[in-house]
């Protein structure tokens, strides 16, 4: 996955080590992928799901309104989205996987070329 880098360490979610990132990213605004992208995250494959956790990545998750995305994920201290990329690069199935959701997927305007999740600057905590 093209993981925008962090311009700036977010602080630690309050009473943990773990650190919290929102990303966003556009769907091809199509009513048939949208929902084929759906079934897709219903179903994760394995290789998937131990890609993320074995990066340090404690917690994901994405919702969508409309065809835009919004993921949260929340990572221990071993995290890196320079590792998180090396380690996608080198792994064939997230590369296939990878492949297959850049057909319901759309790079943002202003996006470098490459690049699918975008990270947020948070601008309000409570």
């Amino acid at each position: 996955m093209a993981w925008a880098q962090a311009n700036k360490p977010l602080k630690p979610t309050a009473g943990t080590n773990m650190k919290r990132y929102c990303l966003t990213l556009d769907l091809v605004n199509d009513e048939k992928l949208i929902e084929a992208y759906k079934q897709y995250h219903r179903s994760v494959w394995p290789e998937i799901k131990e890609s993320i956790t074995s990066s340090g990545i404690d917690d994901l998750e994405i919702y969508l309104l409309g065809n835009r995305l919004f993921m949260i994920m929340e990572v221990n201290e071993s995290f890196s989205f320079e590792e998180k990329s090396k380690a996608d690069l080198a792994n064939p199935k997230v590369q296939e996987w990878e492949n297959l959701m850049w057909k319901f997927q759309q790079a943002l305007p202003g996006s470098k070329p490459g690049e699918k999740w975008v990270l947020m600057d948070q601008i309000f905590k409570l």
